[in-house]
Formats: C-alpha cells, sequence, structure tokens
C-alpha cells in the first residue's frame, strides 16, 4: 500500500501517543465544536497535568535551597563553640575585632573608615554588620554584648551567605553543562520518494515509536531539571562540611575580615561569569557590569585582599571566555594591581629583605609534605572515607566531564555526520543521539543494532536541540577546562605555601602571606563546582550504560517483513515497550545514582569529622580561663585584676600595658580605655603616640617619659603590670618593642624616682603585678 492509499483511507495522528481514525477525529471535532461534557471533561482532566509542571518547576529549586542551607547554617550552629558567647576566643587577631566594634558603638559609624588605632583604614564591614546586630538587638530591648554580635555576624556569613553563594555558583554551571540537553520532539516525517515504498504496518509502528519519544520529552526534561535541584539540595551542606572554611579562619586568629569576604565571593564569581555571558550574547551587558561592580565593592570593603584569590580563579575563564582585546585589558588591570600592591608593601614594611625573596617569610616553616599537601587538595580537606569518596568523585568525575564536552564538541562540529544522519533518518534532528534514534525509528537492521558504552556518555537522552550546520561554542569544553585549571592554580599555590621553600614559592603565595589558612579558604570555591559538573558527567554516563543494557533485549522485536525494502518495520508493541524502557533508564538512573553517592558524601562528612572538630576543640581551649600557665593572655586570676582595675581608675582614665600579657582586653571586657588595645598599634606611623611611648618608657629618663605621657589625655594616666607575654603570643614578629613594659628594673627605677606611683598590689595574683600612676601634675 502506498502512502496516498494511507492517506485516503485513514489519518495517523500522533497525539499524546494515540492513533487516531478518521471517525474519532470527527467525533472529537464535534465535541469540541458543541463544547459538550466529554471535552468539558477532558479539560478538567489535562489542566492539573498542564499547571503541576509549571508550579514544580517554579517551587522545587526554592524548596530545595530553603532546605539546603537551612541544613548548612544547623550544621554550623551545632558545631560553634558554646564557651565564646559571653567571653572572648583569646587569640592574635581577636583583640583587635572586638575594638574595632567597640570603636564603632563608641564613635559611630562614621568610625569605620578610621578603625585603626592610630586612625589608618581597616576593612570594617563585618564589624559594621556586628554593630548592627547590636543596634537591631536594642531595638528590641534586648542588650547584646560585643562577643555575641561578633558570633551572630559570623555563624550567619558562614551559615547563610557562605552556602547561598556557593548554591549560586554551582547552579549556574550546572545551568550551563545541562543548557539544550532535553531530547527534541521528533517531528513527523515528510511523505518523500524513499519512503514511499515502506509499509502501511511499518509507518504505522513508527508513528507509535515517535509518539513514545515525544511523551518521554518531558520527563527527559524533568529528569534534568530534578537532578540539578538534587545536586544543589546538598551543595550548601558540603559547602561548610571541610575544614577549609568557614571554621579554620575562625580558630587561625581568627581572620574574620578575611573569612567575611571569602563567604561573599562566589556571589562575585557568578557575577563576573555572568557579565562574561552577556560580553559573549551582546545583551544585558550594562547590568550584570553594574551587578559585578556593585559584589566587587562589597567585598573589597570586607577585605581588599580578597582581590588575589579572585583573580586566581577567574584568569582561567578570562583566558577561555572573553575576545582577546578584553583579555588584554584584564591582564593589564592585574599588572597595574601588582604594582601597586609592591608599591604599598615597600612603603608599608620597611624591610632590608625585599631583595632577596629567598629570605621572606625566614620563620615559615612547611607543615606538610608533597604527598599530604597535594592529597588535602584533591579532599577538599575532609577526612577519612568522605576524603575518599571526595576525591574518587573529583578525579573521575573531571574526566566523565572532558568526556562528554568532547564528544558534544565532536557531534556538534561534524557537518558531514549530520548531514549522513539527516539522510538516512530524516525523521530525527540531526543531533539526536544514535542509541534513541536506532531505537525510535528502527532504521537499521537488529543485527547491526548499536550498543552505547560508557565512553559515549555525552547526550543520550540528555542531547542538545539540534542545531544549524555551523559549529556553536562549547560551554562545556570551555567550563570544564577553566574549571580544572583554576582548581590546579589553586592546589600550586597551596603546594607552594605548605611545602615548598625558597624564593618563587614565597613570591607566589605572598599574597595570602604565605598562610596556609587564608590559601585553604579557595579550595571549595573550585572544588565544589568541579565536583558538581563531574557528578553531572557521571550521571550522563551512567544513563548511557543503563540505557544501553535496557535496549539489548529489544533487539529480537525487529522484523524484516518487506523483503523488497532495505528498510525494516518495528512491531509496535516491541518498539513503545522498548522506547519506554530505554527512556527512562536514560532518564532517570543517572540522576538516582548522582542523587545516592552525593547524599552519601554529604551525610559521611558531617560523622566523620575530626579536623572540624579539633578545630572546635581548639576554640574551646582559647576561650578557656583555666590556663595551666599563670602568665597566658586571659586566665581567672587576670579577669579579676582587670575588673579590680577598672573599678580604681574608671572608663576614662588611660591605661599603659604591655598587650601581651592580656591587658588589651580589658577594652572590650570592662569598656577601658587602653593606650594598646591591641597587640600590633603601629609604632611605624607617624603622628601617633605608641613608638614615643614606648621609646620614652624604654629611655630610664623619668622627665622624658611624665613629657610624653602626661599630655595624652586630660584624665589620669596608669601603668598596670601583669608578668610577663603570654606563651601564645611568642609568634608576634614586633613583640620586642613592648619589652620596656615588663622590665622588673626599670619600673622600680621609676617608682624610686617618682615616675610611677604605686596605687594597687595584686601580688596575691601574680609575681609584680601592680598598679601604678604616673606622677603627672594633675
Amino acid at each position: 500500500m502506498t502512502s496516498e492509499q494511507i492517506t485516503n483511507t485513514g489519518s495517523v495522528m500522533a497525539n499524546h501517543g494515540s492513533i487516531q481514525t478518521p471517525a474519532q477525529t470527527q467525533l472529537r471535532q464535534n465535541g469540541s465544536s458543541n463544547g459538550g461534557p466529554s471535552e468539558r471533561k477532558r479539560d478538567l482532566r489535562w489542566r492539573p497535568a498542564m499547571l503541576h509542571p509549571a508550579s514544580l518547576r517554579v517551587l522545587l529549586p526554592w524548596l530545595t535551597s530553603i532546605i539546603g542551607i537551612a541544613s548548612a547554617l544547623c550544621l554550623v550552629i551545632a558545631w560553634f563553640p558554646s564557651t565564646v558567647w559571653n567571653t572572648p576566643i583569646v587569640s592574635s587577631d581577636a583583640p583587635a575585632h572586638y575594638y574595632f566594634i567597640r570603636r564603632l558603638l563608641d564613635e559611630g559609624l562614621g568610625a569605620a573608615l578610621h578603625l585603626w588605632p592610630h586612625n589608618s583604614f581597616y576593612p570594617p564591614l563585618f564589624h559594621v554588620c556586628a554593630y548592627f546586630v547590636i543596634k537591631i538587638a536594642a531595638l528590641f530591648g534586648v542588650q547584646c554584648s560585643i562577643y555575641a554580635a561578633f558570633n551572630i555576624t559570623w555563624i550567619i556569613a558562614s551559615g547563610v551567605i557562605f552556602p547561598s553563594g556557593m548554591l549560586v555558583l554551582c547552579r549556574y554551571f550546572l545551568q550551563r553543562w545541562n543548557r539544550g540537553n532535553p531530547i527534541p520532539r521528533i517531528s513527523q516525517a515528510s511523505s518523500t520518494p524513499e519512503s514511499s515504498s515502506v509499509s502501511e504496518s511499518s509507518n504505522v509502528s513508527n508513528q507509535q515509536v515517535s509518539s513514545a519519544v515525544n511523551r518521554q520529552y518531558n520527563a527527559t526534561f524533568d529528569a534534568t531539571f530534578v537532578l540539578q535541584n538534587l545536586i544543589g539540595l546538598f551543595v550548601p551542606v558540603l559547602a561548610v562540611s571541610s575544614v577549609c572554611h568557614p571554621y579554620g579562619l575562625l580558630n587561625a586568629g581568627p581572620l574574620i575580615a578575611f573569612g567575611f569576604a571569602t563567604s561573599l565571593l562566589p556571589f562575585l564569581i557568578a557575577a563576573t561569569l555572568r557579565l562574561f555571558d552577556a560580553i559573549a550574547a551582546r545583551e544585558h551587558i550594562v547590568k550584570w557590569l553594574v551587578i559585578t561592580a556593585v559584589a566587587g565593592v562589597v567585598c573589597l570593603v570586607a577585605h581588599p585582599r580578597i582581590a588575589f584569590t579572585y583573580a586566581l580563579i577567574l584568569v582561567p575563564f578570562i583566558v577561555l571566555r572573553l575576545p582577546w582585546k578584553l583579555i588584554l585589558g584584564a591582564f593589564i588591570a592585574m599588572c597595574v594591581g601588582a604594582v601597586a600592591f609592591v608599591a604599598l608593601m615597600l612603603t608599608s614594611f620597611k624591610s632590608d629583605r625585599w631583595a632577596n625573596p629567598a629570605s621572606w617569610f625566614h620563620s615559615h616553616q612547611p607543615s606538610k609534605n608533597l604527598w599530604e599537601s597535594i592529597s588535602f587538595c584533591f579532599t577538599d580537606g575532609l577526612d577519612g572515607f568522605p576524603a575518599i569518596l571526595f576525591a574518587l568523585l573529583l578525579i573521575a568525575g573531571t574526566v566523565a566531564a572532558f568526556v562528554c564536552a568532547f564528544r558534544r564538541a565532536a557531534v556538534r562540529s561534524s557537518d558531514s555526520l549530520s548531514a549522513a544522519v539527516s539522510t538516512v533518518a530524516p525523521a530525527f534532528s540531526a543531533d539526536a543521539d544514535a542509541l534513541v534514534s536506532d531505537a525510535a525509528v528502527s532504521l537499521v537492521s537488529a543485527s547491526d543494532l548499536p550498543t552505547a558504552s560508557c565512553s559515549d556518555a555525552a547526550d543520550v537522552s540528555l542531547s542538545a536541540p539540534s542545531e544549524p550546520s555551523r559549529p556553536r561554542r562549547n560551554d562545556r569544553l570551555r567550563d570544564v577546562i577553566a574549571l580544572t585549571a583554576a582548581f590546579l592554580l589553586v592546589t600550586l599555590v597551596y603546594v607552594c605555601t605548605v611545602t615548598l621553600v625558597g624564593a618563587l614559592p614565597n613570591i607566589i603565595s605572598s599574597p595570602w602571606y604565605r598562610d596556609e589558612n587564608r590559601i585553604m579558604t579557595m579550595l571549595p570555591l573550585v572544588a565544589l563546582p568541579l565536583l558538581v559538573i563531574g557528578v553531572n558527567a557521571l550521571s550522563e554516563c551512567v544513563s548511557v550504560c543503563a540505557a544501553s543494557a535496557s535496549f539489548v533485549p529489544s533487539a529480537s522485536s525487529f522484523s524484516a517483513k518487506n523483503s523488497a525494502s532495505s528498510v525494516p518495520s518495528l512491531s509496535s508493541a516491541s518498539a513503545v515497550s522498548s522506547v519506554k524502557n530505554v527512556s527512562f533508564a536514560s532518564n532517570w538512573i543517572g540522576p538516582i545514582a548522582a542523587f545516592l553517592v552525593i547524599a552519601i558524601l554529604a551525610v559521611s562528612a558531617q560523622i566523620v569529622c575530626p579536623s572540624r572538630t579539633a578545630a572546635r576543640d581548639a576554640i574551646i581551649a582559647h576561650s578557656s580561663l583555666n590556663q595551666s600557665n599563670p602568665n597566658e593572655q586571659l586566665t581567672e586570676q587576670k579577669i579579676t585584676v582587670l575588673r579590680k582595675v577598672m573599678e580604681r581608675t574608671g572608663t576614662q582614665a588611660t591605661i599603659i600595658s604591655d598587650p601581651l600579657n592580656g591587658s588589651m582586653y580589658a577594652e572590650t571586657l570592662f569598656n577601658a580605655s587602653m593606650l594598646y588595645p591591641i597587640i600590633n598599634a603601629r609604632t611605624d606611623v607617624p603622628s601617633v603616640p605608641f613608638g614615643k611611648v614606648e621609646t620614652a618608657f624604654a629611655s630610664g629618663d623619668g622627665q622624658q617619659v611624665l613629657g610624653t605621657v602626661c599630655p595624652l589625655t586630660d584624665a589620669p594616666e596608669y601603668f598596670l603590670t601583669m608578668g610577663d607575654q603570654a606563651q601564645s603570643l611568642q609568634s608576634f614578629p614586633y613583640r620586642a618593642q613592648y619589652d620596656s613594659f615588663h622590665n622588673e628594673e626599670l619600673i622600680d627605677a621609676y617608682v624610686d624616682g617618682g615616675t610611677l606611683v604605686k596605687v594597687a598590689d595584686y601580688s596575691q595574683y601574680g609575681q609584680g603585678w601592680a598598679l601604678y600612676r604616673f606622677g603627672c601634675a594633675d
């Protein structure tokens, strides 16, 4: 029977997979024109099916995001040490951050531009946020201490801002990876001379198979969509699972300002990549330029040194995704920034070692061997089984991503292959995958049925829509190369910092002060997006293998009824069943496997986490007042002495003491006016009293001491001794500048000469502890 006879005797229509006769078509048309009950029932039946996917598509990303971020916040809160809500973290940088918040409270937001004791600039964003926490709490009648505001700000930054930013960044790469993945709907084959020899039964069977594949289009799209959200559900959890960030910086220093900037950085990176997309598309450039500029200013206000992390991660993307003129401009800007940074360092820090980079960071000691440092990067700082699983997923996923990306690039750039597929299978788009093409249209014999392998894991059931013959920029390949390059650059900097020594490692790691804790924060920013892309690619590999395995038994359903024709036909029932099996396998097996492996990784990372536990224990130890060494920064005895001192001096009098003995904490504990409220008040800055007081006190000349100290304020001036410098602060490079403040012979000489007058003795708490008043005429 020819195709014209088929047209005259009956019409084959693919409407939701059903084949309708002319009588059925006429009945449906009559029901539609009359608005009969059958049509109304059909509308009531289909409307929920049409509305539900749209609602799900809007709600599911929000639902998974809220659940993921809420889970991350709960993990951060559960980890946070409870001992630091009422007492400070006793560490090198902590007093400065507490002092900055105190200064904002005393002087208002105008102090944000000169937070240092010598009135120079320090990045104020974290401290401004803590200031607002205190002010907002006061509006509700709640008195929030500086320590509580500090902790709340850190928890919000670490448990909400950072996982949210990582989710935005990872979803950006997922959307680009899965852009155009769903199978295009299969168009009906037009009547051609080649198809006129096909039998009626073969034509009907092929129409049924085509309709079956079309019905799976939405299922395929939903599988990709659900996979994005399932992975996105666990990204916030994985973002706060590693000791790299945010936990490490709270223990190291704490490096609060840099950690706050790191938590904001994923938003800036995502905005910059969106700007690159806008430049490539030549649309919305101004919009994304403004968004990127605002995000950049916010990050710089949090901590300017975050610019080095930003530049290191963005370099591969700049090279691979921008026009050459913009690439040149970006690198010129980086060179200008590097020159400005060098000039700042040369003018701010006086040293005779600048010309010899090998002597920089001379006190630095390697902390890991080469294998340990590399494995730390590939495991994202996780421990035990989660570390092994993370490394395996990262490596296997990266390989799979390259395979998928290269195969997609090969398919899109092969015009001859597209033409051949269009000639042999006109019912399919040129970009349709070979496996689905063979299954659905059955244009090859059963003996020649192809079987997909995992190495061909690019586009089975997740293929891009048909493209023109002109090759298109391959976003997958560019993203995989850029992410891999960024990860390797971060690994190089980390290895140079913790393992290698010499001039070159010093130069490479100098923007981060050759500090392991700062460089560790970069690892999640590159490892997590690469892991997410890799798991997505592995999902495609699993789908390909599952589809291939499920299709092999259906080969027996192929028949060769029309021996005169070289085109065999497919038994309709067997064909539709085969396509359904292949579609289910290719759509859902991969996402289910991806969900399981990511869930196992996320859950196990919360069970096996000795590094995070060690960081928490270290913070608890730092905030404890029960110290074995009585000369540590804060002990119960020192808290008692500082309280007694404040009862005698009040909050207006200036108190001079060696800050390395813990006296600086009186600034935030009791609102004292300490001349040295932080351990590094900077004596090399002109027009400040710190260096002058130190020089005068070390001179042994009582008149010089009084002439320098007495004009500081109109209120009385006191001198406090509380023993030697704390052992935990011996790494401070400028500690020798305070040596005269605990020189007992020099202090006794000033007492004998009347320069100092003892007003309180605290020797019952520690040898030589006492409070003195300077003998000013006030």
